[in-house]
């Protein structure tokens, strides 16, 4: 069943078109990376879709409800998570998701607040104050307040930034868990880990969707050729392929140079003299998801310029 189905949607503001015909399906219990420069329509998107926008034009349902006429049913089944902070800091998180439920009519409140304590082991610190909490505690309570009514879908906006490694780890076996119970999340990060920890993952760039399907089919679609150049000057080596035919990307890792194109004939013979170079070593590499990524950014043409 299709939780997400929507098509051609279009968003100006002025005579900016922010979102241009976008058109995106997210079945049940599916975790869905959203992903795109800032910019690019992402958040714009995730508010027509939770009901806060109206497109301007463009067809959809979201959890059975006409994106047209039933956005209010739609609000009363779906969580979503800003990219900001936006809770009470001088509350605790108790008196916080308290104010929650009874925004949403949860009866009784008690039972609820302790419910959702007590699923995101947030108990032992239900009378800290909000505002004091780090940033892993406080993403934890913002999911906590998102899923406390139980919606149906949760849509979270670059709901790991600024938190550390293991908040972020810990933050994603939570939403992989949720959707095993057949929750389905549509998430926007601009994180590649992240990314690949999604079922399917849907890149938007200045408001059109350039490409959906798994991490492998994305970047098996994107036809990339990556090679490895390892060896002695390898600053001097970049500089020299920088710009060079068929050479799209030169990315530095480690002790090791990336040399990515779309052209692999062409990046062939250009790689070809450096084979001849004493102490390089020029290996196929495997491309990655930020390399289809950064190949995206660099076709797309902003268009709030």
């Amino acid at each position: 069943m299709s939780v997400i189905d929507v098509q051609n949607l279009v968003k100006r503001f002025g005579d900016k078109t922010v979102v241009d015909n976008v058109s995106m399906q997210v079945e049940q219990g599916e975790i869905v990376g959203f992903l795109g420069p800032n910019g690019s329509g992402k958040t714009t998107t995730i508010r027509i879709m939770c009901g806060l926008l109206t497109a301007d034009s463009g067809t959809g349902k979201v959890l059975g409800y006409d994106l047209g006429i039933e956005s209010l049913k739609i609000k009363r089944e779906v969580g979503y998570m800003t990219q900001k902070f936006s809770f009470y800091e001088d509350l605790t998180i108790a008196e916080n998701l308290e104010f929650v439920a009874r925004l949403y009519e949860l009866k009784p409140v008690a039972r609820y607040v302790d419910e959702t304590l007590e699923d995101l082991g947030l108990t032992s610190r239900r009378n800290q104050l909000a505002g004091t909490l780090s940033g892993g505690w406080k993403q934890r309570l913002a999911l906590a307040a998102c899923i406390m009514h139980r919606p149906k879908l949760l849509l979270l906006d670059e709901p790991t930034a600024g938190v550390d490694p293991k908040a972020r780890r810990e933050f994603w076996d939570e939403i992989h868990r949720l959707a095993r119970g057949g929750l389905t999340v549509l998430v926007s990060t601009h994180y590649m880990d992240e990314a690949e920890r999604c079922h399917r993952i849907c890149y938007i760039s200045y408001g059109k969707m350039l490409a959906t399907g798994t991490v492998d089919e994305v970047i098996r679609d994107a036809g990339l050729t990556t090679y490895v150049v390892t060896g002695e000057g390898l600053n001097e080596v970049a500089e020299r392929l920088e710009g060079a035919p068929g050479v799209d990307q030169v990315a530095p890792f480690g002790t090791t140079l990336h040399v990515v194109g779309s052209d692999r004939e062409l990046l062939d013979k250009t790689l070809s003299a450096f084979r001849k170079e004493k102490g390089i070593r020029i290996e196929r590499g495997e491309t990655s998801l930020e390399d289809v990524f950064i190949q995206f950014m660099a076709v797309s043409k902003d268009n709030m310029s």
